[in-house]
C-alpha cells in the first residue's frame, strides 16, 4: 500500500474546525495501514492453503497456548465471540481442532488443536517464516523489535 500524499495546498488548506489531525498522522489509521501492508504479504499464502486470517490466528494461538477456553482464545486471537463460534465450526470440520466441555465447569468450552492442525501449521511455517524474513530484511530486526516494544507499551498504558 503506497503512501498517498496530498498536494501541499490541500494540506495547508485542511482545517476541519475540530482540531483533528490529518488522518495519515492518527494512531488508529496508521495502525490499520501498517496491518494492511504486513498482511498483504501473508494473504497469498493463506489463500493458497484455504485458510482465512482469522482461522490462522485461532490456530496459531492454540498452537502456542495449548488447550484453552473460548474466552481466552477469542481475546488472544482478536476475534469477537460470535465469529469465533463460526471459525471453530469450520476448523473442526477440517479436522484442525476439537472442543469439549470443561469437566469442572460445564459452561466452559475447552479447545485444542488436533494433530492435523499442528501438522498444517508445521506445513505453512516455512512459508510464513520466509515472508517474515523478507519483512525483517526491508526494515531490520532491530526496528521490528522496537516497534513491537512500543506497541506493547501502548497496550499496557491504555489497558484499563
Amino acid at each position: 500500500m503506497a503512501e498517498e500524499t496530498l498536494p501541499e495546498t490541500q494540506i495547508e488548506a485542511h482545517n476541519d474546525g475540530f482540531g483533528l489531525a490529518r488522518t495519515h498522522r492518527t494512531l488508529p489509521i496508521a495502525l490499520l495501514r501498517a496491518r494492511e501492508v504486513v498482511m498483504e504479504r501473508f494473504r497469498p499464502m493463506l489463500a493458497a492453503n484455504d485458510v482465512t486470517e482469522q482461522q490462522w490466528r485461532v490456530m496459531r494461538v492454540l498452537e502456542e497456548a495449548g488447550e484453552t477456553d473460548a474466552s481466552f482464545l477469542a481475546n488472544k486471537a482478536c476475534i469477537l465471540a460470535p465469529s469465533l463460534t463460526r471459525i471453530m465450526r469450520t476448523l473442526e470440520a477440517r479436522g484442525f481442532l476439537q472442543s469439549h466441555r470443561d469437566k469442572t465447569d460445564g459452561r466452559r468450552m475447552l479447545i485444542t488443536l488436533t494433530e492435523e492442525g499442528r501438522a498444517f501449521i508445521r506445513e505453512l511455517a516455512p512459508q510464513s517464516a520466509e515472508i517474515y524474513a523478507s519483512i525483517e530484511e526491508k526494515i531490520g530486526c532491530e526496528n521490528i523489535d522496537t516497534l513491537l516494544d512500543q506497541i506493547e507499551n501502548l497496550l499496557r498504558a491504555l489497558d484499563n
